[in-house]
């Protein structure tokens, strides 16, 4: 969550140079050959079946291509506020799909965490803004950005691929970067901008991104989910606010408002009940006794 925060500022600094989605396709592939590159280092690459083929290109379409091609569309077509309130629902969208098609059962406690994350999301967002503008065409790129994302959540446990899903991570970046060049190239069509990238400063932020946010970030994420299940990683999402602030004030010079405190406890507290901990502390208390 630390990374995929940080990576907003990243993001941020490197769309005002080059097109969203060119950017996202190259990030991707290399993201992509970065986790198969530490998956052979960690002894665990081996080449796919075909069933497995056909797994993976599922989950890949909505991981990779439809959730990073709309979120690269929508936020050239939306505030960063709104974006933030958007995003912010990932866990609670997820917690809803978990319990229609894996029927998972979640305690009215760890619901309230859900929410109190969700309202922490909002009152961090909106500080020091005049409130969430109207909603544009950006806000729905973004929200089927959000759903797409946590179908994808949902399939890993659904489908429970035979393979380490560290190595399906890296042959999702690689297939889904495909994709979204295929549309750079439709919609952007100008693919020497890329060629900024090998200027000291960019190609830094650009290595941290790729490497560093999306690379390693999804392969500790995905790996979470199969041996946690998708509803308790997905609440940890809200932290990324937290991060995305802290990156923002650090890299950006954006100041922080009491606003964006008071959010940020809220996120905490949502964190702590959502994931289960509060509940899993107070079982054991209750063990004891």
């Amino acid at each position: 969550m630390a990374t995929w925060g940080f990576n907003l500022s990243a993001l941020s600094v490197l769309v005002n140079t080059i097109d969203p989605i060119m950017l996202t396709s190259a990030r991707i592939f290399t993201a992509g050959v970065a986790v198969l590159i530490v998956a052979k280092i960690m002894g665990i690459f081996r080449l796919p079946t075909k069933q497995e083929w056909k797994t993976i290109g599922l989950i890949t379409i909505f991981n990779v291509a439809f959730h990073h091609t709309f979120l690269a569309i929508g936020l050239t077509k939306t505030t960063g506020v709104n974006a933030g309130i958007i995003l912010g629902a990932a866990p609670l969208v997820t917690m809803v799909l978990s319990v229609l098609f894996l029927r998972d059962k979640v305690t009215r406690l760890r619901a309230i965490g859900f929410f109190l994350g969700f309202l922490g999301i909002i009152i961090t967002s909106v500080a020091g803004t005049g409130g969430v503008n109207s909603i544009s065409l950006g806000d729905g790129f973004i929200f089927f950005s959000m759903l797409f994302q946590a179908i994808s959540f949902i399939l890993i446990s659904k489908l429970n691929p035979s393979f380490d899903p560290r190595l399906l991570t890296g042959y999702m970046l690689l297939l889904g970067s495909i994709f979204i060049f295929i549309v750079g190239l439709i919609v952007e069509r100008d693919v020497a901008q890329l060629s900024q990238l090998f200027s000291w400063k960019l190609g830094m932020i650009f290595l941290f991104s790729a490497i560093m946010a999306t690379a390693l970030g999804h392969m500790i994420y995905n790996f979470a989910i199969k041996n946690v299940g998708p509803t308790e990683t997905t609440i940890f999402v809200n932290l990324n606010t937290l991060f995305a602030l802290i990156g923002a004030a650090l890299f950006l010079g954006e100041p922080i408002l009491m606003e964006h405190y008071t959010g940020l406890i809220l996120i905490l507290i949502g964190v702590f009940i959502g994931s289960g901990t509060l509940e899993y502390l107070l079982n054991k208390r209750r063990q004891r006794a």
